[in-house]
């Protein structure tokens, strides 16, 4: 019965994790750019109080072993790089990766973070900037007076100044071969680890990377009701486990009143 309540208790711990990861999912549902989490577990090791195969009297062997789980335990939270929805804006700067790739911004630290989110904005100096004032890596700047500010497919920023039709720059982005491996930093930022790869930089649209619309933005991949269905499931199950410790309590309980 002390195993039980051990096992209950790994059982609602984990239950715990997966509410948190399903609570901060729906808390974003409107992030531009997230990517839902998924936590994801392992049954803890067993006692084995007779193995599979053991020899037996008769001179045969037992068909089926005698294992006694201990629980569970997480071991993940696994990051969901589907694509989101696309939302139009009337917005010239804001940009949506349709495919695979991150958008790169130089943080206040001076190195190179990356992004699903591309609501950006000019700055004083015209600088292509996030909305933390990061700036968008290669540097793009828009002259004072530039209109019809166009951004390709394939990340070339061009515009018209001084009635002449002028290349402003290129966006290129970035891929990564294990995108799930990316450290989030917050402020819808990633930094490559040793388990994400190095960044691949390049022009969109060629070499797998995705191409560029301009006047969308990546909607959060978070869907409601699904995330709705797993707090439901994960309450669920929380309860069945704290049943569990209750249960195993009235058990001892019964024991300890044998003797009287």
């Amino acid at each position: 019965m002390l195993g039980s309540l051990w096992s209950a208790a790994s059982g609602m711990k984990a239950q715990q994790l997966n509410i948190d990861v399903t609570s901060h999912n729906l808390a974003n549902v409107n992030t531009a750019g997230f990517k839902k989490g998924r936590a994801e577990f392992q049954d803890l090791m067993y006692r084995t109080a007779r193995a599979a195969g053991a020899p037996v009297n008769t001179g045969s062997t037992t068909p089926v072993g005698m294992q006694v789980g201990n629980g569970v335990r997480s071991v993940a939270i696994a990051r969901i790089f589907s694509q989101g929805d696309f939302q139009q804006t009337e917005n010239p700067y804001d940009l949506t990766i349709e495919g695979d790739g991150f958008f790169q911004v130089q943080t206040s630290d001076g190195t190179t973070a990356y992004t699903r989110d591309g609501t950006f904005k000019v700055d004083s100096q015209g600088q292509l900037v996030t909305s933390e004032g990061y700036l968008v890596q290669p540097n793009v700047t828009v002259p004072e007076g530039a209109k019809d500010v166009t951004v390709s497919g394939d990340g070339v920023v061009t515009a018209v100044v001084a009635g002449n039709a002028v290349q402003l720059g290129e966006v290129q982005i970035a891929r990564f071969v294990n995108p799930a491996g990316l450290s989030a930093l917050g402020q819808n930022l990633f930094r490559p680890t040793v388990a994400s790869g190095d960044p691949m930089a390049g022009a969109p649209g060629v070499e797998g990377m995705g191409r560029i619309l301009q006047g969308y933005v990546e909607s959060s991949n978070v869907r409601v009701i699904e995330e709705m269905v797993n707090l439901i499931v994960a309450q669920r199950a929380y309860e069945a486990n704290s049943k569990s410790i209750q249960t195993a309590d009235e058990m001892l309980s019964g024991a300890n009143g044998l003797k009287r």
